[in-house]
C-alpha cells in the first residue's frame, strides 16, 4: 500500500526519466489524472493515455527529450504538500518557480490547476509540486 499516491507518481515520472524510458505506466487516479493534463497542456510531456481496467485504470506516459541533447523535458519534478506537513497558500501568496519559467501545481476548490491560472481565477489552495 501506498501512503502517498502523489509522490509515487512524481518519482516513477522522476526515475523513469533519469533511466531514460519513453514510456512511463502509473495506477490512475483522478488527481493523478488532472496533474498529467497539466503537464502535457504546459509541454512537459509528449503524450498521454488513460487506460479503464476492472480494479483500478493506469496512466501511460510519453516522456519527452530533447533531440539534440537528449535531456530530459522536465529538469526537476518535487512534491511541496505531504500527507505529514500540508502546504496550503492563498492566492496572493502562491509560489513562483523560477521566476515564473517552471510551475508549481495547485489543488484548488475550482479544481487542480498551475498557479498563473489559480492567480488569475484568485484562488488559493494545496500546493501539491513544482516542476520546472
Amino acid at each position: 500500500m501506498v501512503t502517498d499516491p502523489i509522490s509515487d507518481f512524481l518519482t516513477r515520472v522522476r526515475n523513469a526519466q533519469m533511466a531514460g524510458h519513453k514510456i512511463v505506466e502509473i495506477p490512475a487516479s483522478k488527481i493523478k489524472k488532472e496533474i498529467t493534463r497539466i503537464l502535457f497542456e504546459q509541454g512537459y510531456i509528449l503524450n498521454y493515455k488513460f487506460e479503464d481496467r476492472e480494479i483500478q485504470g493506469a496512466i501511460k506516459i510519453a516522456l519527452k527529450y530533447d533531440k539534440k541533447t537528449g535531456k530530459p523535458a522536465i529538469k526537476s519534478i518535487q512534491r511541496a504538500s505531504r500527507p505529514g506537513l500540508r502546504q496550503y497558500r492563498g492566492s496572493d501568496s502562491l509560489p513562483r518557480v523560477l521566476n515564473g519559467l517552471g510551475i508549481s501545481i495547485i489543488s484548488t476548490s475550482k479544481g487542480v490547476m498551475t498557479d498563473k491560472l489559480a492567480r488569475q481565477e484568485k484562488v488559493g489552495g494545496e500546493v501539491i509540486c513544482y516542476v520546472y
